[in-house]
């Protein structure tokens, strides 16, 4: 830990930064200090890519100044960041697959030998200088080979070699556990304290509790752009970060009379998975539903609400573990199958993995169901327009036609018309994936209450959003996640604050 007399390696003062108009930022600071891992943490919003993405010189700061070594720095571009000494790693390897571990490590500074005008570059010591860093990081991989050919921890491994291999004062880790399994996270861990002990000063973003107490020393923490407060992590307990990062202490008070109506206990469940988990992604998890019934999943962002929703889709893998539909053991190797269950997702990007954009609204309600039908029982027009124009009736879709591009609705339209296309389907399961997210406030009230209703007239309802009063108001159980696991259930009535408690509890 630093001391109190310590200068910081990097401070960041007083940075705003806005995007037409609307503040992203407004008068961070951030300390780093030579040998230590410092957390950055809050939800989704709160300002962390933005504030990175300031320091590494993809955007320029509005006003602030940021000193490295004492030094003012202003850099204008990833590249010049690089060179001042502050170097990133992100979630997503950004990497060539088609080169060697070497040449990816010294892509576009590749070693030479010869003299100017005549010179060729020198893989042999390009390839023992790889090897060098990568030992330095316990890490002994052929470095000739493709970097497709390893795995996504030693690409992460490789990554930070590469950061490294530029004399980096200061190294930025965006969710670099994020598709790591528990093993690989561990030895990542080993290799930040390593090199903490050799002075490097770490800037550590994750949305795991329990990742941030088991490496940081330090956490920053930012609420819509703003900076909470600078922490030592063994005086911040989980409760007390997680107050921080939401804005209000929690407490454990029950507001039973806003619950909404219990399902019937003695249903037999509609969907029973027993202990599914998927390698790297999610651990094994038990989870019931039954018809009529609103199950909610708490958590923070990046706790397993998404992953788990994709398994029940049938979008990724069940590794191990065991569902079950109606009491019939099954398997979901695509959404096809699910749909053929009676299983529909409203995906958490509407825009990416939902709406098709340039179809019309007639067109992308009806998606769903003529999936469903096959290429052999095609829906004329007629049939699409009489069921696009039912739903836009019974959701309050506002269109002035059918046939308008849905791309051209408000996000609160599209979500409606989302909803609809599945509910074209008949499902006796639906997935809602953040429905609200990103829609105004009317909108979000007709769908919540849809969900009710929906729930009312028997279908049952897997709910994920990231507000947890929404979760609380609509659900009759909460199953809460953390860092990838099921921590525990809830009943009908359980507070925000109760859910939150439970995330922060042995963290």
């Amino acid at each position: 830990m630093p001391t109190s007399m310590a200068e910081p390696v990097l401070e960041l003062a007083g940075i705003d930064k806005h995007f037409l108009g609307v503040r992203a930022l407004g008068g961070v600071g951030l300390r780093l200090f030579a040998g230590e891992v410092h957390a950055l943490m809050g939800q989704n919003g709160a300002g962390k890519s933005t504030l990175i993405k300031v320091l590494t010189g993809v955007y320029a700061a509005d006003a602030g100044e940021m000193r490295l070594a004492g030094q003012p720095i202003r850099p204008e571009s990833p590249l010049q960041a690089q060179r001042l000494g502050i170097s990133t790693v992100y979630q997503e390897v950004n990497l060539c697959p088609n080169l060697s571990v070497a040449e990816n490590i010294f892509a576009g500074r590749y070693p030479r030998r010869g003299a100017l005008g005549a010179w060729r570059i020198d893989w042999a010591g390009m390839n023992r200088r790889a090897r060098e860093l990568l030992a330095r990081l316990n890490l002994d991989v052929d470095v000739t080979r493709v970097l497709a050919s390893y795995s996504v921890a030693v690409q992460q491994m490789v990554a930070i070699a590469r950061a490294l291999s530029v004399s980096s004062k200061v190294l930025v880790l965006d969710e670099p556990t994020s598709s790591l399994d528990e093993n690989e996270v561990q030895r990542l861990f080993a290799v930040l304290r390593q090199l903490r002990s050799e002075g490097l000063a770490i800037l550590f973003v994750t949305h795991f509790l329990e990742q941030v107490y088991a490496v940081s020393d330090r956490i920053t923490v930012l609420r819509n752009g703003e900076l909470v407060g600078e922490y030592a992590a063994r005086e911040l307990g989980p409760a007390a970060l997680i107050a921080a990062m939401v804005g209000h202490e929690l407490d454990c008070a029950v507001c039973v009379d806003t619950a909404p109506r219990a399902a019937d206990d003695g249903a037999v469940p509609l969907l029973q998975a027993s202990g599914i988990s998927q390698l790297g992604q999610l651990q094994p998890v038990d989870l019931s539903l039954r018809p009529g019934e609103v199950l909610g999943l708490g958590g923070l962002l990046g706790s397993g609400r998404t992953e788990l929703a994709r398994l029940l889709f049938g979008l990724a893998p069940v590794d191990e573990g065991e569902l079950r539909i109606e009491g019939q053991a099954t398997r979901l190797d695509s959404p096809a199958d699910a749909v053929r269950h009676g299983i529909g997702l409203c995906p958490e990007d509407r825009k990416t993995d939902g709406i098709v954009a340039e179809l019309s609204l007639r067109e992308n309600i009806a998606l769903a169901l003529q999936a469903r039908l096959g290429l052999r029982r095609s829906l004329s027009r007629e049939q699409q327009t009489a069921l696009a124009e039912r739903f836009v009736a019974a959701l309050g879709i506002k269109t002035s036609s059918v046939d308008t591009p849905i791309g051209l609705l408000s996000g609160g339209n599209q979500q409606k018309a989302l909803l609809a296309r599945w509910l074209a389907t008949d499902p006796k399961l639906l997935i809602l994936d953040e429905p609200t997210r990103g829609i105004d406030v009317a909108a979000k009230q007709e769908i919540m209450d849809e969900i009710l209703r929906l729930a009312k007239a028997g279908m049952a309802v897997l709910f994920i959003s990231s507000e947890m009063s929404e979760v609380v108001r609509v659900s009759h159980r909460i199953a809460v996640l953390r860092d990838r696991r099921k921590v525990g259930e809830l009943p009908a009535g359980s507070s925000e604050q109760a859910v939150y408690h439970l995330i922060a509890a042995d963290a």
